[in-house]
């Protein structure tokens, strides 16, 4: 990535591939020709500011953005295919990568509104770069999804905080996750709450991520490998789930396994593409509310297919 010496680093923007786990609120969709930045992936202010072309922003893309020092950054290349190389100073600079997680709760967490002291303390303390492969650790803390393997990836910091959030969860409340993934949302869920359960259909990424929750010390999540539509009847009711990919419509077993005054979140699909619905269980009846318009993965079953 293009560096300038006493102003922090050049953000060139093209077009977007979209993935698992993005927020497309917050910023308006602009393009040039064939490359587009779809909105909401990342608020640019207070980070960056355009930059002017007495200053280099003269280039073949038009747009061209310079950034403060250690603000955690992304940067996507022109061409046929996409591909997103976000990266901070801090990130680079410290081994440990604590500057750069206090950087992103900072100013792609906070700065966006989030406030809960749980959701925040939880976010700074859970090591985000310990849950995606080493290839990717340089990048753990931008302000995007990133590959974890098996054609998935872990979702944009700010929609596991958001959605973590949203759910309003206290200490003794049982909790289940629906795609575990790389394992960085049971973890950010049991830096909360003290039972965590979480289903990942795909075996290989089940064992990825309870290898990690086992060396970052989150043993205690319950995990398993399993059809996340169906749910874990066995241990419901659940006074909150939250779903980590995208269904057609919202399942009917997790309604069922949803406990009284339970709170819902998942990204269903809907005409324009998906959006993040909060469903609340009220004398037996479910509560809908649409909340954010996000870009998930497909919910899948065991042969491949969509639900």
């Amino acid at each position: 990535m293009k560096r300038c010496d006493t102003m922090g680093t050049i953000l060139v923007v093209g077009s977007l591939l979209l993935t698992s786990g993005v927020s497309l609120s917050s910023l308006d969709m602009f393009s040039q020709g064939t490359h587009h930045f779809h909105r909401g992936f990342a608020p640019l202010a207070p980070a960056c500011r355009r930059l002017s072309p007495r200053e280099g922003g003269k280039v073949t893309s038009p747009h061209l953005f310079v950034c403060r020092p250690n603000a955690v950054t992304v940067r996507c290349s022109l061409g046929q295919h996409t591909h997103w190389t976000g990266c901070s100073r801090a990130a680079q600079d410290n081994p440990d990568f604590t500057e750069a997680r206090m950087n992103m709760v900072e100013t792609q967490i906070m700065a966006r509104g989030i406030v809960d002291p749980g959701v925040l303390s939880a976010m700074r303390k859970v090591e985000r770069h310990r849950f995606v492969p080493k290839q990717y650790r340089s990048l753990a803390y931008a302000d995007r999804p990133l590959p974890i393997g098996e054609g998935q990836t872990i979702s944009q910091p700010y929609i596991v905080a958001f959605m973590t959030e949203i759910l309003e969860l206290e200490r003794d409340d049982k909790v289940l996750e629906i795609g575990t993934g790389s394992g960085y949302q049971a973890a950010v869920l049991a830096e909360i709450c003290d039972a965590v359960y979480s289903i990942e259909i795909n075996a290989v990424l089940a064992e990825f991520a309870r290898k990690n929750l086992t060396l970052t010390g989150y043993s205690t999540v319950n995990l398993r490998a399993g059809d996340g539509y169906l749910g874990w009847p066995e241990q419901a009711p659940f006074d909150a789930i939250i779903v980590t990919c995208s269904p057609s419509a919202v399942p009917e077993p997790l309604q069922n396994q949803l406990a009284e005054g339970g709170r819902m979140i998942v990204p269903v699909d809907v005409s324009y593409g998906q959006e993040l619905i909060l469903l609340k269980k009220s004398e037996g009846d479910l509560v809908r509310d649409s909340v954010l318009p996000v870009r998930f993965v497909p919910m899948i079953r065991q042969n491949g297919s969509q639900y």
